[in-house]
């Protein structure tokens, strides 16, 4: 296909030989596949601010370092250098990001590079050569799913010890291929001891895989993943091979009637969001 606007930079500069076709274009990011040399893989073009739709950027944003007060000042101010600071650091967010939770065992795509926002990155396929396909689009059994939610446990244990918070996990940011999840969509991974929504967004997360693989494997709906967890990463007690077993008590005797009425505000917001997240499949 002719390259869009925002590849034909990087075709030019060798980075890319072929723009093969368009994947998908999502809230934050158009998704095309290109060759590289011998490689397939896949450029991550980031929409512009007031053409995505993310909700809720500011909150995703706390706790993320800038590197000046020149900066800083600038993106209060909404100048046109602090928009463009920015859009930078939601950018090298994910690259930040996926280069962390590579190294601390995480399964996301690798990357290679990103230029004037376009992130090249790893095409991730299924043993046939095929784009892999969403969770949200897999099937699978009892037994599968409770390998695959234990394994994803995992992931985001590794992740939480490395001080990251996806902030939007859910069936439709995780691909499946012949060898189990891969985590994907980053940019808006937050800091987990520097961000005041960093407990309730880990919460959401875990809570999303539950009820997913929960669909195959009953047995799950009942886990407190979420909780034990944040437990002991706030105690200092998580670590990359902390043994999990899904159980948590409170210490409290006494009913936390505030705190049951904002999980169950919790749980409805996180459905409407799966609903929205569906229609959005739907229409790319």
């Amino acid at each position: 296909m002719k390259p869009p606007k925002r590849l034909q930079p990087l075709v030019d500069d060798g980075l890319i030989d072929e723009v093969i076709s368009r994947l998908m274009s999502g809230k934050e990011a158009d998704i095309f596949i290109v060759r590289c040399g011998g490689h397939i893989r896949c450029a991550k073009v980031y929409k512009d601010a007031i053409k995505r739709s993310f909700k809720k950027a500011a909150q995703y944003q706390e706790g993320r370092k800038v590197r000046s007060g020149r900066q800083a000042r600038a993106m209060e101010k909404r100048s046109n250098y602090g928009r463009k600071q920015q859009e930078e650091i939601w950018q090298n967010a994910e690259i930040d990001a996926l280069s962390r939770l590579s190294r601390a065992g995480v399964r996301v795509p690798e990357t290679y590079g990103c230029v004037d926002g376009v992130l090249l990155m790893e095409l991730v396929t299924d043993e046939a050569g095929d784009v892999a396909p969403r969770l949200g689009e897999v099937i699978m059994s009892e037994e599968q799913a409770l390998e695959d939610h234990a394994l994803m446990m995992h992931y985001i244990r590794l992740m939480l010890c490395a001080g990251i918070v996806h902030g939007d996990l859910s069936e439709f940011n995780v691909l499946v291929d012949d060898y189990g999840p891969v985590i994907i969509d980053l940019p808006q991974a937050i800091n987990a001891a520097a961000n005041n929504s960093a407990r309730e967004m880990f919460a959401r997360d875990v809570n999303n895989m539950r009820r997913y693989y929960g669909e195959f494997a009953p047995e799950l709906l009942h886990t407190q993943y979420a909780k034990e967890m944040w437990a002991l990463y706030a105690e200092g007690n998580l670590t990359p091979d902390t043994l999990l077993s899904g159980e948590f008590e409170d210490d409290s005797n006494s009913a936390d009637v505030d705190g049951v009425l904002e999980e169950i505000k919790a749980v409805m917001r996180e459905e409407q969001e799966r609903q929205q997240r569906i229609l959005e499949a739907e229409y790319e």
